[in-house]
């Protein structure tokens, strides 16, 4: 059993009492009725975070008689060791409005963003803490950790839940998003995505030369799947990405850094490509109440009512994705890329 516990992976880390000095003024601008706000408990969150900068911190403030008190996360625009090609920084505070306004995704409430680059060297928002504990996937949460400790019954609960929430996003009106929509003239919404992974690969891949990659995706293109249902992305659909609370049901979804109108399936091929890697696909069990694969599916098209036929190619898209996300970390921490994929990811590329 891997006994080493998470670790800071933000892209980068700052003072965190110069960051609490910087914050006080600037949310004493957007409270202008309150006094003597001090921050506290700032933080990095451990095992997650490594596309944008996020702290963690605890407000305490003097309004009229009464001292409040709300915990609160800032989240800072990369401006190096990018992750992700697209800058959705907007976009991604919108569709957290957009998600916490429709009452059915459980989303922390973003409460203020801030263009201007001058207080913390590039673009923030900060948005509601919201209590919970997270499974997160250094080390894998199915081997080590809360979630290995916990009872089936409660796994069980917080699988149903994280389904349900995951099916929940394809409620929300595309409408509401129109504002996600990518670069580029497209005959369908779901074109956006293809394109996306398309200018992603000859982002890490300049001079062409990741052939299996380029034939991997060349053979997804040719053969797209029937079923293309409409809906909204969140980017990167894992249970990783959920606040978990005390009781096992889900606290709040997170990290919507690389939304877009692509499709519903994009999200669930995510899903459960993710939740393959982290069981199955290392060798490790699932736990004991866990849903399987053909349960998940099956929960989340009931919640959704969307179909999920075909679903085993977006699964195969996942795969690719992965790949090239794979080949740009390696490079954000100094280290030459594997030239080809492994032989399972080739596997599932040559499908």
């Amino acid at each position: 059993m891997n006994t080493n516990g998470p670790a800071i992976v933000a892209p980068n880390v700052r003072d965190l009492d110069t960051l609490a000095d910087a914050l006080v003024g600037w949310l004493g601008d957007r409270m202008p009725t309150v006094r003597d706000i001090r921050l506290t408990d700032l933080r990095y969150p451990l095992g997650a975070g490594m596309s944008h900068e996020t702290i963690l911190f605890d407000a305490t403030w003097t309004d009229g008689a009464r001292t409040e008190h709300r915990g609160m996360v800032v989240r800072i625009k990369p401006t190096r060791h990018f992750v992700y090609q697209d800058d959705m920084f907007d976009q991604q505070y919108r569709l957290m409005q957009v998600m916490h306004d429709s009452g059915q995704v459980r989303v922390a409430q973003a409460l203020w963003i801030e263009h201007d680059p001058a207080l913390l060297g590039a673009p923030f928002f900060v948005m509601e803490k919201v209590a919970g504990r997270v499974a997160v996937s250094y080390p894998p949460y199915s081997q080590s950790g809360w979630l290995v400790d916990a009872a089936p019954a409660d796994r069980r609960r917080m699988w149903h839940d994280a389904v349900t929430q995951l099916a929940l996003i394809q409620t929300v009106p595309i409408a509401d998003g129109a504002f996600l929509n990518l670069p580029g003239d497209f005959a369908e919404d779901f074109d956006q995505e293809t394109d996306r992974w398309r200018r992603y690969l000859g982002w890490i891949d300049p001079a062409g030369q990741r052939v299996l990659l380029r034939d991997g995706f060349d053979r997804l293109l040719a053969r797209k799947p029937a079923n293309r249902p409409a809906g909204i992305v969140w980017g990167d659909a894992r249970l990783g990405n959920m606040m978990i609370a005390d009781d096992f049901s889900v606290a709040a979804v997170m990290d919507w850094e690389q939304p877009s109108l692509g499709g519903a399936l994009h999200d669930l091929g995510w899903w459960l490509y993710s939740d393959y890697v982290q069981t199955d696909g290392r060798g490790i069990p699932v736990l004991d109440g866990m849903g399987s694969r053909d349960e998940t599916i099956a929960l989340w098209s009931e919640v959704s009512g969307k179909s999920a036929a075909d679903i085993e190619w977006y699964e195969i898209f996942v795969v690719f994705k992965m790949e090239c996300l794979g080949v740009r970390m390696q490079v954000l921490r100094g280290m030459a890329a594997a030239a080809e994929p492994g032989s399972e990811t080739a596997r599932y590329l040559a499908r």
